[in-house]
């Protein structure tokens, strides 16, 4: 991470503010075309829009009703360069596209449907057969409804903080300064162009001025705000859209793939398996409030929870089975008099140079398949000759190497750091080859072997690794985004608890230290995802192999 010691008084190129998943593939593109970078974020890297996401890599199928031909191709192109390039964090995912007949809102006839999938498919390449594995969701079906069930194939990345970390890292190393927890104060100007900023360090108060030839707001839903504390007089750019989230338990009988179905009131969701558990979502509320904190509303969880007891009657599950619920700030592009599901998703660069801000562009818009997209738009405005890269379609012999090379990977990170290799697979598939460094690091101190909580397999190791590496400033930042295993079923308080004291003594923090950074987390981890009480799952159920198996394995591997 930045600091003020090092930015202060600093000249940059390109300053990025904002780092969610499009600001870091900004920063990521204008430090390997050799620009000096600087990237601020007011929280933590990923921690906004994009850690409250469906958290799927898609082409968007519902964009062909839109006519937004363009939009799904480079969607779907970006998809398979992200399973190409990430292949350890993107992976494919099927999908069902399951509607009601007697929908009143989706008057599609099969033809229609059919072909639409069939362009959908041959845009990505029609490299991979479409599995067409229905019996399991079916026998979960609504008999009530008489159903038309399709089959088609999408990514998901579970992790896109993760996704972040990596690119974060790589703009690191080519040269970009990052500082997270750094807020913006004010974009400075003079004789009509941008001159660079003032910033503040949230953690120490310092304030401190960087120059920089071109700034991109690339804050999303914050990007009207940031232009307004500037004093730069511009037209409302962003009309928010909230959409909530579910997360609940798995059921007997649950479909392996993801469903793409009609909510109650015929607006598409997604019910999607996610991290040992099913995410439900999203809604779509106009929301102009700050976007610091959205909320999920009482009626939207309700809305949310009986779309999905509508396609699984026989689920067994309850609103008192909800684990946790989200909300996020969708950054659309402000279009007055248009519904939000008709608004486009593709992404818009405003050039402030008529409001008397030369060098400062705005992103509006935008979304996780297109951030690198967006990247290399974002650096062509900005004057860097930066080609299209070739396109290189996955083919399911691929994705066997992509497996054999996770396994083999994990192989050596149980050697090494003498873990099971299940446990070395679940950190090779959140660090890709650099699990190998981790693995490294924990041979050498039994501390870092140590896992961070009784139900989980990830090391201590990791959030070490974290903060030296990825930039990870807090508690939080370790375990919500770098390691998320907070994010898991079986988190609770305790396990908050018992990973801050083994983090803090890896780390070096007094007691103190660790206290605060524990209350901190805790705050976090509430206002963002409002666990329920009771909810987590029995550790033997859904949490991979627990602590006591790691030491058993581990003694036998030794």
């Amino acid at each position: 991470m930045g600091s003020p010691i090092q930015t202060k008084n600093q000249s940059f190129d390109v300053l990025v503010i904002g780092g969610g998943i499009n600001g870091v593939a900004i920063a990521r593109e204008c430090a390997q075309w050799s620009k000096r970078t600087l990237l601020v974020e007011q929280n933590d890297f990923s921690s906004g829009t994009t850690s409250r996401s469906t958290r799927i890599i898609h082409g968007g199928l519902r964009y062909l009703e839109y006519a937004e031909i363009g939009l799904v191709r480079e969607s779907l192109r970006e998809r398979e360069r992200l399973l190409n390039q990430l292949p350890h964090l993107v992976r494919p995912l099927q999908f069902l596209l399951a509607m009601p007949k007697q929908s009143c809102s989706l008057k599609r006839s099969s033809l229609a449907i059919r072909t639409g999938l069939w362009l959908y498919h041959r845009w990505a390449g029609g490299k991979r057969p479409a599995s067409d594995d229905r019996a399991a969701f079916e026998r979960q079906l609504d008999n009530g409804n008489a159903w038309s069930i399709y089959s088609y194939e999408d990514a998901q990345c579970e992790f896109p903080e993760r996704l972040v970390a990596e690119w974060l890292a790589e703009s690191v190393d080519a040269g970009a300064v990052v500082c997270n927890h750094t807020q913006l104060l004010e974009i400075s100007r003079s004789n009509g162009r941008v001159t660079g900023a003032r910033l503040r360090d949230r953690i120490s108060g310092q304030e401190y001025a960087v120059q920089a030839s071109h700034v991109v707001n690339a804050t999303g839903p914050w990007a009207d705000a940031v232009i307004a504390a500037s004093g730069i007089s511009v037209p409302q750019m962003i009309g928010g859209v909230r959409g909530s989230h579910l997360v609940l338990p798995t059921f007997t009988g649950a479909p392996a793939q993801a469903i793409y179905t009609e909510a109650i009131d015929g607006r598409p969701i997604f019910v999607i398996p996610w991290n040992g558990q099913l995410l439900v979502g999203t809604s779509e509320v106009a929301d102009s409030n700050t976007p610091d904190n959205p909320q999920p509303s009482a009626q939207e969880i309700e809305y949310l929870f009986k779309s999905f007891a509508r396609l699984f009657p026989r689920s067994g599950l309850t609103q008192a089975d909800i684990r946790y619920d989200f909300a996020g700030i969708r950054p659309l592009p402000f279009a007055p008099g248009k519904t939000s599901s008709a608004v486009t998703r593709r992404h818009v660069l405003h050039d402030h140079i008529e409001e008397g801000a030369a060098g400062l562009i705005s992103v509006i818009g935008g979304k996780l398949t297109t951030a690198a997209s967006l990247a290399r738009e974002v650096g062509r405005k900005l004057g860097i000759d930066i080609p299209e890269p070739v396109n290189v379609f996955a083919s399911p012999a691929m994705e066997e190497d992509v497996d054999s090379t996770v396994r083999q990977w994990a192989r050596l990170v149980a050697c090494k750091a003498k873990i099971p290799e299940g446990c070395a697979e679940a950190i090779a598939e959140w660090h890709g080859r650099h699990a190998l460094a981790i693995a490294h690091a924990a041979s050498f101190d039994e501390r870092l072997r140590e896992p961070l909580c009784p139900h989980s397999c990830h090391l201590v190791a990791e959030a070490v690794e974290a903060v030296a590496h990825e930039s990870a400033v807090t508690l939080g930042d370790i375990l919500l985004r770098r390691v998320p295993v907070a994010l898991g079923a079986c988190w609770s308080e305790e396990c908050s608890r018992e990973a801050a004291h083994k983090i803090g003594n890896a780390l070096g923090w007094d007691q103190s230290r660790v206290s605060l950074e524990l209350t901190q987390l805790e705050e976090e981890r509430n206002q963002f995802l409002h666990p329920r009480q009771g909810q987590h799952l029995d550790p033997a159920k859904g949490c991979g192999s627990p602590a006591s198996a790691l030491h058993s394995e581990t003694k036998e591997l030794s």
